[in-house]
């Protein structure tokens, strides 16, 4: 436990519940989007079809109807050639971040990360006391050059990445450097953890072929209804090998015999009576209108932070002026009444001049007054 840095979610989630404060610090899905009506109806459903049988325990890698409707929507979108047996049901993406690395990291083992990184998988691999290895990331991509020398210095177990819409910058890896980061991983002893959290919120629609794809038998996606439907059922998924699957049955089934059973079942039953394509469409076209609004309102108000663009997700990264400290501007951004994410949880060091706002779950409206609060906050430390 002393290995796993200090959490910055507890202070957030009492600042959120101030309902004076406009928070641009979480990661919460907008409540609008969330689908109660259609969820209750296909909670009753499932008891009135399958009765007590509902309520008990259940296999390990989850419920095999389920598993099939994942596996199909890979192949169909994004040609990824996987079945029902590559796929395991977690309870939320989230737990795979321990188990994975319960699986494959020793003490002193190396694991490589993005820099800034989600700051979830920075704490959960830190209990295992790994040696984690920073690769920088920006509009182009990691950069493939620092990611050639960790894996060839430090040959890493692991290279964990989120190449669509990426927590905390928003930032999506170009086509390209996709194809390259395959290219660099193959034939080395590094696998790819391919986090696929925002890959159904791209603002255009179109999606994104996994890295994966180009790495058979080298990589694990993993995926959540979080983002889309209803995070708080913590349903998620890891698409893996079956070797890979194998090990990591053997740690879920010891973590907690196996994930919500009813849950499951549910989530299939509205999947297959309700239209997941039209949901993801609805859900992405809100969390656009937020985005836009949030970054015209920095443009506006803010204009020396600069921002990444995002193509999707629920987040974007901006840039401090020179001497302003983002732990400094939590608090003071708190006594304005605003909350905005620090940068140093991010990071493995450093971070201290950037900031992550969330968008998803906001409005225009708040993201003016918002950001109007955060220049205020901003203006006072300067």
């Amino acid at each position: 436990m002393a290995a796993v840095p200090s959490s910055f979610l507890g202070t957030l989630f009492v600042v959120s519940a101030d309902p004076s404060v406009i928070s641009f610090a979480g990661g919460l899905p907008s409540s609008a989007i969330l689908d109660a009506a259609g969820i209750a109806g296909a909670a009753a459903d499932v008891l009135a079809d399958a009765g007590p049988a509902a309520l008990q325990y259940s296999t390990t890698d989850g419920y095999l109807p389920l598993r099939e409707f994942i596996a199909d929507r890979y192949r169909r979108r994004v040609g990824l050639d996987v079945t029902a047996a590559n796929v395991q049901i977690v309870n939320g993406s989230q737990q795979c971040l321990d188990l994975i690395a319960k699986c494959l990291v020793d003490p002193g083992d190396a694991v490589a990360i993005e820099a800034p990184g989600y700051l979830g998988a920075i704490e959960a691999f830190s209990l295992y006391e790994p040696r984690l290895s920073a690769v920088p990331v920006d509009g182009a991509g990691p950069d493939l050059a620092a990611l050639e020398r960790v894996v060839a210095r430090d040959r890493p177990k692991f290279f964990y990445a989120i190449p669509n819409a990426q927590n905390p910058s928003g930032l999506t890896y170009p086509d390209g450097a996709r194809r390259a980061v395959a290219e660099l991983l193959d034939g080395s002893e590094t696998l790819l953890y391919e986090d696929d959290a925002f890959g159904e919120l791209f603002f255009d629609g179109r999606p994104r072929r996994p890295i994966g794809a180009d790495l058979p038998g080298r990589a694990v996606l993993s995926g959540s209804f979080s983002k889309v439907l209803a995070p708080g059922m913590r349903c998620g998924w890891l698409v893996a090998p079956g070797e890979v699957l194998a090990q990591f049955n053997v740690a879920k089934q010891a973590a907690d015999l196996h994930s919500n059973h009813f849950c499951q079942l549910v989530l299939h039953r509205w999947l297959t009576t309700h239209d997941l394509d039209e949901q993801c469409r609805r859900v992405a076209g809100v969390y656009h209108e937020n985005c836009r609004a949030l970054g015209d309102a920095l443009d506006e108000r803010c204009p020396e932070l600069e921002h990444t663009e995002p193509e999707g997700g629920m987040f974007l990264l901006a840039r401090l002026p020179t001497g302003v400290s983002s732990l400094a501007l939590f608090d003071e951004g708190v006594r304005q009444g605003v909350a905005v994410m620090p940068g140093p949880p991010f990071f493995l060091e450093g971070g201290d001049d950037v900031i992550r706002l969330n968008f998803s779950n906001t409005d225009p409206e708040k993201c003016a007054e918002g950001i109007a609060r955060l220049s205020r906050a901003i203006a006072n430390l300067a």
